[in-house]
C-alpha cells in the first residue's frame, strides 16, 4: 500500500489566491486476486481483511453511537442517526454521478437513501460546469457528500458546483451556498479545498459573516502550514489525526495520535481572534498575535482512510479502485472536515455564525466528555510542532468525543 496525491491537490507557482486545490489523498490498495481473490461484499465493508474506516467504525471511535470495544470496521454496524436542516458543499467542476454514487455508498453501509427532496446539485453560475479531466475534483465531491451523509444522515445536502477551481469561481459558489443555507433556516457550508496564504486574504474574511445562521467549515490542508480559507478567523479549520489500529490482530482500535502531514500553524496575515485568547501561552504552542490552525481534528491520515464510492475515472488511479470496483480509500483533511461538518450539524446547536461555533468549541475544549485531547506526535515544518495537553498546531483542541461542545 502507498499514498497517492491526486493531480487536483497539486499547487503550482502563482496559485496562491488565484486557484485552490483539493485536500484529498488516496491509499492505493489491491485486494488478493486469482485463486485467493477476496470476494466483494454486497453490504458492509466492501472488501474484508482490511481495517479502513466505515460510517459505523468512525461513529464508534468518536463516540457518536454506543461504544463497542475495538470499533472494528469489519464488525461494528451502528451508524449515526442525527442531522437536520441543510449542509451546502462547495466544490469545483461537475460530478454527473453524485447522487447515484451517494446512494450506492448508502446502500452498502445501511444509510438512508437520498432523493431529490434532500439532495440537490446546484450550478453556481446557472450552467453545468465541465468535468475535471483528471477526475480528482469528482473524487473530492464523492468523499465530501458521502462523509457528510455518513455523519449526519438526517441533514439535507446541496452540492454547489463552481465553474472551475479559480478563486473567483469558488468564492462565487461559496456565496451561493451561504444564501441557500440562510434561506433554509441555517446549517453549514463545507469548503474542502484551499491553498497557500496570500496578501489580501483578509479582505475576503468579512464575507463569511454576511450569511445569518451559517457556519463555514474548511479543511486545514495536507501539508505543513496554514491554508486559506481555513485560516480565516471566520471559518472552522479542521485538521487531521491518525486512528491507530492493530494490523497484526483483528484491526482493533489502539488509540489516536496526530497525523504528521496535516495542515496547521500560525497565520502570516490573520490576527489572533478573541476565541483563541486562552491559547496564547507556552511557545511553540502559543498563537501569540496570530490566528492559529487547526481548531479541531478528525481522522485524515489516508493510511487510516475511509471507504468511498466514486464511479468517475481518476487518472491517478487507472485501476479503478480496489479490484476495479470503484471503491477507494480516501483520506486527507477533506475527510476530516466533511466528517466534522456532519457532526456539527448533528449536534443540533446551529449557531448564528462560524465565530459563535468557534467560541463554543474553545469554551468546551477542556471538557473530556466532549473532546479527546491528542497528546502524542509531531507535525509542521520539520516536525517542529509538538502535540501537548490542550490546544496545539497539530490537532487544535483535539478530536470530537460525542456531540457535546459542538
Amino acid at each position: 500500500m502507498h499514498v497517492l496525491a491526486l493531480q487536483s491537490t497539486l499547487g503550482r507557482p502563482g496559485d496562491a489566491g488565484v486557484r485552490f486545490h483539493t485536500h484529498i489523498l488516496m491509499e492505493s490498495v489491491q485486494a488478493s486476486s486469482g485463486a485467493n481473490a477476496i470476494v466483494q461484499n454486497s453490504v458492509g465493508v466492501p472488501f474484508g481483511g482490511f481495517a479502513f474506516e466505515t460510517p459505523a467504525s468512525l461513529a464508534c471511535v468518536y463516540r457518536l453511537v454506543p461504544f463497542v470495544p475495538f470499533c472494528n470496521p469489519n464488525v461494528v454496524t451502528t451508524n449515526p442517526s442525527g442531522g437536520s436542516k441543510l449542509i451546502a458543499i462547495v466544490d469545483a467542476f461537475d460530478d454527473p454521478n453524485a447522487m447515484s454514487d451517494l446512494n450506492t455508498f448508502s446502500a452498502q453501509f445501511g444509510l438512508p437513501a437520498v432523493t431529490g427532496s434532500n439532495f440537490q446539485v446546484v450550478y453556481a453560475t446557472g450552467s453545468k460546469p465541465a468535468q475535471d479531466p483528471t477526475g480528482g475534483w469528482e473524487g473530492e465531491e464523492s468523499l465530501d457528500i458521502e462523509a457528510v451523509h455518513a455523519m449526519a444522515p438526517g441533514a439535507s445536502i446541496v452540492l454547489v458546483e463552481a465553474a472551475s477551481n479559480s478563486a473567483v469561481d469558488l468564492f462565487s459558489a461559496v456565496a451561493t451556498a451561504g444564501n441557500l443555507v440562510t434561506a433554509a433556516g441555517g446549517g453549514e457550508v463545507l469548503m474542502d479545498w484551499g491553498g497557500d496564504e496570500f496578501n489580501g486574504e483578509t479582505s475576503i474574511d468579512p464575507g463569511f459573516l454576511t450569511f445569518p445562521n451559517v457556519v463555514f467549515v474548511s479543511s486545514a490542508g495536507d501539508q505543513p502550514g496554514a491554508s486559506y480559507p481555513s485560516v480565516s478567523p471566520n471559518v472552522v479549520a479542521v485538521g487531521g489525526s491518525t486512528i491507530r489500529r492493530n494490523f497484526l490482530g483483528s484491526g482493533g482500535l489502539v488509540g489516536q495520535s496526530t497525523w504528521q502531514d496535516g495542515g496547521g500553524g500560525p497565520s502570516i496575515y490573520e490576527a489572533r481572534p478573541s476565541y483563541q485568547n486562552g491559547v496564547q501561552t507556552a511557545f511553540p504552542v502559543s498563537v501569540r498575535g496570530r490566528r492559529g490552525t487547526p481548531d479541531i481534528a478528525f481522522d485524515g491520515d489516508p493510511n487510516t482512510g475511509f471507504w468511498v464510492y466514486d464511479s468517475i475515472p481518476i487518472s491517478d488511479a487507472p485501476d479503478g479502485g480496489v479490484n476495479g470496483s470503484n471503491w477507494y480509500i480516501f483520506g486527507g483533511t477533506s475527510l476530516s472536515a466533511a466528517a466534522v461538518t456532519g457532526i456539527i450539524n448533528a449536534a443540533g446547536k446551529f449557531k448564528a455564525s462560524s465565530v459563535a461555533e468557534l467560541t463554543r468549541i474553545y469554551f468546551h475544549m477542556s471538557d473530556t466528555t466532549e473532546y479527546h485531547d491528542i497528546t502524542s506526535g509531531n507535525c509542521g515544518p520539520y516536525d517542529y510542532f509538538s502535540t501537548v495537553a490542550g490546544w496545539d498546531y497539530c490537532t487544535g483542541v483535539g478530536v470530537p468525543f460525542g456531540y457535546g461542545g459542538k
